[in-house]
C-alpha cells in the first residue's frame, strides 16, 4: 500500500494487536502514515516512545491519555500531539477509535519501507 493514492478501507487488513486493540495501516509514504486503532473498553496502549512525531485524532470513544507524565481524558474530536521521543500511552474508558498520523512513517508497522 506504500504510495497508493487510493486506499479503500475494505481492502485494509486488520491486525490484532492483542488485549482489545486492532490496528489498520491506511495510506502512507516514507514521509507520513495514517493508522487507525480500534480499542475495546479497558484496552491499554502501554507507555512507550518512538522517534516519530505523532498526532492522534479521537474518532470515537473516551480515552485516558498520558503524555510526558500528564494525564487527560479525551473524547471524539480531540487531538493530541506527541513529539518524537516523548513517552505516551492510554487506557480506553469507552470503546472507540483513534486515528494516528506519524511522520516519518512507522517502518516497524510495514515491511516495504
Amino acid at each position: 500500500m506504500k504510495n497508493d493514492r487510493w486506499v479503500y478501507y475494505r481492502d485494509v487488513k486488520p491486525e490484532d494487536q492483542g488485549n482489545g486493540v486492532v490496528r489498520r495501516v491506511l495510506a502512507y509514504s516514507a514521509d507520513v502514515m495514517a493508522v487507525e486503532n480500534t480499542f475495546s473498553e479497558g484496552a491499554v496502549g502501554a507507555l512507550h516512545s518512538h522517534p516519530h512525531t505523532q498526532i492522534t485524532y479521537v474518532v470515537s470513544g473516551a480515552f485516558e491519555f498520558e503524555i510526558d507524565g500528564e494525564k487527560h481524558i479525551v473524547r471524539a474530536g480531540d487531538t493530541l500531539l506527541k513529539t518524537d521521543g516523548v513517552v505516551h500511552g492510554c487506557i480506553c474508558k469507552e470503546a472507540g477509535v483513534l486515528l494516528d498520523i506519524f511522520t516519518p512513517a512507522r517502518e516497524d508497522f510495514v515491511e516495504d519501507l
